[in-house]
């Protein structure tokens, strides 16, 4: 298990692939049951591909949940609170590229 970059939650597996002062990109891996609690970013759109699933990724607008599966893709734009969770609370793992601009993790209330 490890902790995230920012201590904000903890998960099986972060791997991370590529860092500059305005892009990330890591592969993340969460147990059963665990997750990416609801947050945004103000600059960073989140972009996921899913490797193993399916997983869930919740905004809280109007296109509200996307399921996906190996291979798919969604991008969640900045200022927009989402949470990250395999299916069911099933295992997932993604690629997630986080950028362009500076990183930050704003925690919000489910």
């Amino acid at each position: 298990m490890t902790d995230s970059k920012d201590g904000h939650y903890t998960i099986e597996d972060r791997q991370l692939i590529a860092e500059t002062a305005d892009l990330r990109v890591q592969i993340l891996t969460l147990a059963n049951d665990q997750q990416v609690p609801w947050h945004y970013h103000t600059e960073v759109a989140d972009t996921f591909t899913c490797l193993e699933g399916p997983m869930v990724v919740k905004t809280k607008t109007a296109d509200a949940d996307h399921e996906l599966l190996p291979g798919d893709t969604c991008v969640v734009p900045p200022n927009t609170a989402h949470q990250v969770a395999g299916k069911n609370g099933g295992r997932c793992r993604f690629v997630i590229v986080q950028g362009v601009g500076k990183y930050d993790y704003i925690a919000v209330e489910n």
